[in-house]
């Protein structure tokens, strides 16, 4: 697994953050004490006069109301986190739930009260009660930082009850997935990427590399690919673009030897097992490497807004804007397969990646089926092509303009068969003639 992809799979977890805390916290349990004893009585009046001034028992009481507090509330956070999980999965679209579980603000409250509750077990066990065997001891800084964290505690509550009630709005969900979406634009296709020639592979049939498993293909490591193709000496095309659903013993890839000739069956079993190294197989899809993820999260809330059981076409409106920014960030950059060269400059490896004209395939064909039975829906999926018209760049128009003039026919007849009223009908028509004119 590469960097970003670890990245991506801590982020997207609920416990790694909080139990680094509670790792923390218990050290920091032990070193406290242990610190109280070495500055025990040096510490100048008005110092000791802020902290805690309570006998064993008094210090006893504190830390196990704070201990038990710190739990209760900890399971309040986490059922407000589940059940808030919960409505974004029906009302929205399952696969928001990343973004939520990825929100470090839940991550760090969590680990905030975890630790507080583990904090204050930990000095509670270094408090003693004078008796004949040993004096009392009270470890007055441990106490008081504990007394601190508590405080800090409720102050986080208050912050995630706002966080969460801000997070639960439909129009921060499709901020936050707009984001995630640019990012991963930037990765497989920075701004800076320059287009690039297509790879033909060999006439020859490539020998087929089959999956060893089964599920989504979340990305492939180019380094380990293209070592794989280094240490066969062969030429590989990954033919499956990340996201694609892949069935175990279905292929995925294909291989020819440098002078285009089938490799022998030596060198393709090593191939055949280095690729599959290579490959990421998930369960779900990620934003790491699968660039239409975003703009599929993005479909799925305008349809689910567009259904007779939700009917809230302002919530599709407001999504269409945001799959309009995506399809004219892609509009804007160099896309389609990647090829990587070895160190002699020798095409080794295709990496297959969508294209603009393909992501905005995507878009319209889950748009058209929905959107035209709503005037508002209906202006604002002629409106996306017309701002993908103006603002693509001159190198990437000349594959998105025969696409988006057909997108545009299509319109005309999903108008055209709506049950939409004959004005706004020809309103909307008349919309489709100026833009084929404009930019036919």
């Amino acid at each position: 697994m590469d960097r970003e992809s670890l990245r991506d799979s801590l982020r997207t977890q609920l416990w790694p953050v909080p139990l680094i805390a509670v790792v923390l916290a218990v050290a920091l349990g032990q070193f406290m004490p242990f610190l109280d004893h070495i500055i025990d009585g040096k510490l100048s009046p008005l110092v000791s006069g802020f902290l805690f001034g309570g006998g064993p028992e008094a210090g006893r009481s504190l830390l196990e109301t704070i201990a038990s507090s710190m739990i209760t509330v900890t399971s309040l956070t986490f059922s407000l986190t589940v059940v808030t999980l919960q409505l974004a999965s029906s009302q929205f679209s399952p696969r928001l739930l990343r973004t939520f579980t990825s929100d470090r603000f839940v991550h760090n409250t969590l680990a905030l009260f975890l630790a507080t509750f583990s904090y204050a077990l930990t000095v509670l066990r270094s408090i003693r009660v004078e008796t004949s065997a040993g004096s009392g001891f009270v470890p007055e800084l441990a106490v008081t930082l504990a007394f601190l964290l508590t405080l800090a505690s409720v102050v986080g509550l208050v912050l995630f009850l706002a966080h969460l009630a801000r997070q639960i709005r439909v129009e921060t969900m499709l901020r936050d997935v707009h984001r995630a979406s640019d990012h991963t634009l930037d990765r497989i296709f920075p701004r800076d990427r320059r287009p690039a020639g297509r790879t033909q592979p060999p006439v020859s049939p490539g020998a087929t590399i089959t999956i060893d498993t089964s599920g989504f293909l979340l990305g492939i490591g180019r380094g380990t690919v293209l070592a794989a193709a280094k240490k066969a000496d062969a030429f590989v095309m990954v033919d499956s673009i990340p996201g694609d659903s892949l069935v175990y013993g279905m292929p995925f890839a294909r291989a020819w030897a440098l002078d285009g000739s089938p490799l022998e069956a030596s060198r393709l079993a090593g191939l055949q097992g280095d690729l599959n190294d290579a490959a990421r197989i998930g369960f779900e899809r990620t934003s790491t490497q699968d660039v239409a993820f975003g703009l599929q999260q993005l479909l799925d809330v305008t349809n689910k807004a567009l259904s007779p059981g939700v009917n809230d076409p302002t919530t599709a409106v407001h999504a269409l804007s945001h799959v309009s920014a995506v399809l004219c960030a892609v509009g804007r950059r160099s896309t389609g397969p990647e090829t990587l060269q070895d160190d002699d400059g020798r095409p080794r490896v295709v990496l297959t990646y969508p294209t603009a004209t393909q992501l905005l395939d995507l878009a319209m064909d889950q748009v058209l089926t929905y959107a035209f039975s709503d005037p508002r829906t209906a202006a604002r999926t002629l409106q996306i092509l017309e701002e993908v018209f103006t603002t693509a760049s001159p190198d990437s128009m000349d594959d998105l303009r025969p696409a988006l003039l057909r997108q545009a026919r299509r319109c005309r007849a999903a108008i055209e068969a709506s049950d939409l009223e004959d004005s706004i009908r020809a309103q909307l028509l008349d919309t489709i003639d100026e833009l084929e004119q404009t930019h036919a």
